[in-house]
């Protein structure tokens, strides 16, 4: 690999491009000097010359004036160029400390240390800017390293369960202790169907994060989402006997909407699923629409286990889970939430979650924008 060529240092331009300001400022000055300094004085010594008529004072003045002239030039060109010096060591020294730094961090993240940060300096608004710019991309590599290193954690942990059971079940069947009866087989396929859901979701928020997701959009009553959520959802509800109410006026359920129904229909049953997974036998779940003049919204409210604040910001990441123990038990994959967000995202809308703590239920909120009349 060739070696990139380094040019000058800093310091050395900036104190090139002074000395050359400084000697195109001298050079001026000296040929402004030589054609009309001359002749003002000459004038001067001609008024003079009716006074004192003698040429050889005149002579010697105008010699005393170029030697003067010179010298002085000579003299200010040199005071010049060492006062250049100094203010651009001292310039390149004020500059060259923050760039060490910048660069140092610029090093270690660039080696994998995304915890590097630049330290505040007083050099100016631009530096500021450019340090705050370096510290937080350096934050989002960070936390992008940390979502990728769970991520992985908890795929490995997803995918050793239903991978651990079937061998299992194989080692067993070969050892003659388990035959493969309807019950066995129905529970393989289980397995084999939860690796399978996993791979399509992981798949499915891959696609829509790079925007590769494909849309069929078409207009939709809010209603038909409504009414086709509740019916996938009801048997489980009911099974759990938590209580599933649907709460929406009929001008809301009349609003359209340009939307995958689809993948609409998938948003809302994770969401509703998602608050089955957190409520208790009796407690109450409301699927609820409401409308304003440019948007839609859906929100699916509990009066469930809750959310606690510091778990807010992260609920619709990737495998995140606010309860390891209970989503793992409930068969949850931490994943159903990262797919709400993003097909979400993809028809342009929004998505959030809100509660007062834990034990005070959540609300998840979705916004669409409303079909044009």
């Amino acid at each position: 690999m060739k070696q990139q060529r380094r040019g000058a240092g800093l310091g050395t331009r900036i104190l090139a491009a002074l000395i050359v300001v400084l000697c195109v400022a001298a050079v001026t000055a000296w040929l402004v000097a030589l054609i009309i300094g001359p002749l003002i004085f000459h004038d001067h010594m001609l008024m003079v010359e009716s006074v004192s008529p003698e040429p050889e004072v005149i002579t010697h003045a105008e010699e005393a004036f170029d030697a003067a002239w010179t010298l002085t030039l000579a003299l200010a060109l040199l005071a010049a160029v060492a006062t250049s010096v100094i203010v651009t060591l001292f310039l390149v020294r004020r500059i060259i400390s923050p760039i060490s730094t910048v660069r140092g961090a610029v090093t270690k993240v660039a080696d994998g240390d995304y915890t590097a940060r630049v330290p505040e300096v007083s050099m100016g608004a631009e530096f500021t800017e450019l340090m705050d710019a370096f510290n937080t991309m350096a934050s989002k590599l960070d936390q992008t390293e940390s979502t990728r290193k769970r991520l992985l954690s908890d795929l490995a942990h997803e995918m050793r369960t239903p991978v651990a059971t079937v061998d299992g079940y194989l080692e067993a069947m070969q050892d003659g202790v388990a035959h493969a009866d309807d019950q066995t087989l129905v529970m393989l396929r289980e397995q084999t169907a939860r690796l399978t859901r996993l791979a399509e979701d992981i798949s499915l928020v891959s696609a829509a994060e790079e925007r590769h997701l494909s849309l069929q959009p078409a207009p939709t009553q809010v209603g038909e989402l409504l009414t086709t959520a509740e019916g996938q959802t009801r048997g489980r509800y009911r099974e759990k006997r938590v209580n599933l109410f649907v709460d929406a006026t009929a001008q809301s359920q009349e609003i359209g909407v340009t939307v995958d129904s689809g993948r609409i229909g998938q948003v809302l049953t994770n969401l509703l699923d998602n608050a089955l997974h957190h409520t208790d036998p009796g407690d109450e779940v409301t699927l609820r629409a409401a409308h304003s003049t440019t948007s839609v919204t859906i929100e699916v409210a509990d009066t469930g286990h809750g959310i606690a604040t510091e778990h807010l910001p992260h609920v619709f990441e990737r495998f995140y889970r606010v309860d390891t123990a209970r989503d793992r038990q409930h068969g949850g994959s931490g994943i159903g939430l990262a797919i709400v967000r993003s097909i979400i995202t993809a028809h342009g809308g929004t998505v959030r979650a809100h509660s007062d703590g834990p034990g005070a239920g959540a609300v998840f909120t979705v916004e669409l924008p409303r079909q044009s009349e």
